[in-house]
């Protein structure tokens, strides 16, 4: 399919497809006249991107390891696997301390405008 149906398809934008491309995410085909041509494993691994992506995880995360859960081929699936899940959990340990920070920041800026709004 072209990229208009494709992302028709899978609901992610031509530019975000093409963005994929780029990263080596996805590598779709190409038909005489150099158009894209997206199969359905292409397509199916497009929804398995944009999920991780909406996870919050970073392109360079996903870029690191989709290759090798996606295909399995590797006699290190395992290790993959828990090496995958091992920096899925540091990133999501680091996003928990940025949220704390944030939050204290928001907790010191409610405490100061609770004083700047008191009469006196």
């Amino acid at each position: 399919m072209k990229i208009s149906e494709a992302s028709s398809v899978s609901g992610v934008s031509a530019r975000s497809l093409r963005y994929y491309e780029d990263e080596g995410l996805i590598v779709p085909g190409r038909i005489s006249n150099g158009y894209r041509d997206y199969c359905q494993s292409t397509i199916d691994r497009v929804l398995v991107i944009r999920s991780l992506l909406e996870s919050g995880l970073p392109v360079r995360l996903i870029k690191e390891f989709l290759p090798h859960l996606a295909d399995g081929a590797d006699g290190d699936s395992g290790v993959l696997c828990t090496e995958f899940v091992h920096e899925v959990e540091s990133y999501r340990d680091r996003l928990a301390a940025r949220i704390a920070e944030l939050s204290a920041q928001q907790s010191a800026l409610d405490a100061y405008l609770r004083e700047a709004r008191r009469p006196g």
